[in-house]
């Protein structure tokens, strides 16, 4: 994983302070509010026909999933507070979900076992507390003073981030070539009259992959981009 490696040689740099997690990740809760969200909106606008068991399972566990991450998230979140009010209203908050959620998926569950529109319509009452419910928490945890502080790279330290970044896509550019390459020599025969041309962007292929990974070993030791690779076309062409 270079993204990462990349990031820390930037923080190695003049001017550059590294990030500081907070009490809650905001990409995780609102990923859970969406997946949520989702799944309700199926439960609202599948036709009852279409209501399987199998989709309602895959729904109802889908539901289960994220609600449980909301709240271990949001438990965690309670009990490294400083803040009182907030160590409540997690729990509250939690509650709030927990509630709606049961209601819901014993809806889910009734639907399974008497299919009808009376029923799928009570699941669409019982999503809309649901939704409101995730929707009240998960705004609550994003708040500015739960999500810490962001990275703050400097001007030199995102020239180290391309310089390291370039030279990966340099390596996967080159490779990607050098695949093209052996498949066209793999399926073609060896009396085939473009062997030759396969054969010369394959060798060319494996160059820019070593020139690839030479640009990225420098940036990464040296901290910069030493020299920029002249476009793999340049080497290999593209069928």
């Amino acid at each position: 994983m270079l993204s990462p490696r990349a990031y820390l040689a930037a923080l190695e740099t003049l001017g550059s302070q590294p990030c500081l997690p907070g009490l809650v990740d905001r990409y995780k809760v609102t990923r859970c509010r969406h997946e949520v969200e989702q799944s309700c909106h199926v439960l609202r606008i599948t036709p009852i026909l279409d209501l399987t068991p199998q989709l309602l399972l895959e729904l109802s566990q889908n539901i289960s999933t994220n609600l449980k991450t909301l709240t271990d998230i949001s438990s965690l979140a309670s009990e490294r507070s400083r803040d009182r009010f907030a160590k409540e209203q997690f729990k509250l908050s939690v509650k709030s979900m927990a509630t709606s959620g049961t209601a819901f998926l014993a809806c889910v569950k009734e639907v399974k076992t008497q299919p009808s529109e009376l029923t799928r319509n009570r699941c669409v009452l019982f999503s809309a507390a649901l939704v409101q419910s995730v929707n009240a928490l998960v705004g609550f945890a994003t708040e500015p003073q739960f999500l810490g502080r962001p990275a703050s790279i400097s001007s030199e330290g995102k020239g180290v981030q391309t310089a390291v970044l370039g030279g990966a896509m340099s390596v996967v550019s080159a490779c990607v070539l050098l695949t093209q390459g052996l498949r066209d020599v793999a399926q073609h025969p060896d009396s085939s009259s473009k062997m030759a041309d396969y054969r010369e962007r394959l060798r060319n292929s494996a160059c820019a992959v070593s020139d690839g990974c030479t640009l990225l070993t420098q940036a990464l030791r040296e901290r910069s981009s030493p020299r920029t690779l002249p476009p793999v076309n340049s080497h290999a062409s593209v069928n």
